[in-house]
């Protein structure tokens, strides 16, 4: 379930038990999905599965043949709607049973990693082949709109929205070597910032997320794909982007190919990372420890998200 190429985590609480979410030793009651890839983005399945909260298998969420090669996941904040990022160039949004109930068109070149709603309530899609993002109104019904230009960064691997509508959004290096290890930051204007900057030598960012304080948190594997590479959660203050602390994996976590970040309920950090999904406690630091129940299959993932 949670396996050799992850890419990132969505998490909804469960509004009776705030407390669980992912940890063996906290009771739940929730679905958990997860976009399997397919072809060149891993051998997976190519489905969106569900799982109970145990990690036992539910069986595929939406079996619609416009679900193709799954990649990233978001709630729509106002109807509540399951976005996927399909690998048919398209946008799907499902309903809690599955079935779609709309979608944008098919664009050429799409190629669509993660996702995240802005605050302006539009869907953004960091796009892999033009090294970009783009912006969809929630309702599917309009072209999308690129943010940023065109191959503004090597090679995406993460965005989220700060602080007055600042668009933080990590460069990382590819699957074959491309890229850099920076962190960028853009206006409401979608202007670079160049008094924000990261200078950390050893960072190269899988993900990035914007933490209850305001503060800049990542994931990151150094040097990038290397058998003793350092895994590591990292977190940059929000004001100028210096390294606050590091966060290092405990109790078991493997913490191998880390990739996607999401926080949970009383500032519990969750990261994706190969055949595990470990938890931190974020105001401590402490790392609380993995579910590996769900990791049985031992089939690529691209994203994860638990419904209530």
């Amino acid at each position: 379930m949670y396996s050799s190429d992850p890419r990132s985590a969505f998490f909804i609480p469960d509004r009776n038990k705030p407390d669980g979410l992912f940890l063996e030793y906290i009771e739940t009651d929730m679905t958990i999905l997860v976009t399997s890839a397919t072809g060149a983005n891993g051998a997976g399945y190519g489905k969106s599965l569900a799982f109970g909260d145990d990690g036992k298998p539910i069986g595929v969420f939406g079996d619609d043949p416009h679900i193709v090669d799954p990649r990233g996941l978001g709630i729509d904040p106002v109807e509540n709607l399951l976005f996927v990022n399909s690998g048919s160039n398209r946008i799907l949004a499902l309903d809690r049973n599955g079935m779609i109930v709309r979608a944008s068109r098919m664009v050429d070149g799409l190629n669509p990693g993660g996702g995240n709603f802005g605050p302006d309530g539009r869907y953004y899609v960091g796009l892999r082949g033009e090294r970009t993002i783009m912006a969809f109104a929630r309702e599917l019904n309009s072209a999308g709109e690129i943010v940023l230009p065109p191959h503004v960064v090597p090679f995406p691997r993460g965005f989220a929205f700060g602080d007055n509508d600042t668009l933080l959004l990590a460069s990382g290096v590819g699957p074959h070597g491309e890229g850099d290890n920076a962190i960028l930051a853009f206006g409401s204007d979608r202007l670079m910032l160049p008094s924000w900057k990261v200078r950390d030598p050893e960072l190269s960012p899988l993900d990035l997320a914007i933490a209850p304080n305001g503060n800049i948190v990542v994931s990151s594997e150094h040097p990038f794909g290397a058998a003793n590479a350092v895994t590591t959660i990292r977190e940059y203050d929000h004001a100028d982007g210096h390294l606050v602390r590091v966060l290092v994996p405990a109790r078991g976590a493997q913490f191998q190919k880390p990739r996607g970040l999401r926080f949970g309920p009383h500032a519990r950090l969750y990261c994706v990372a190969q055949n595990e999904v470990v938890a931190f406690d974020f105001e401590t630091g402490d790392c609380l420890g993995a579910h590996r129940e769900a990791a049985r299959p031992e089939r690529p993932g691209r994203d994860l998200l638990s419904l209530s």
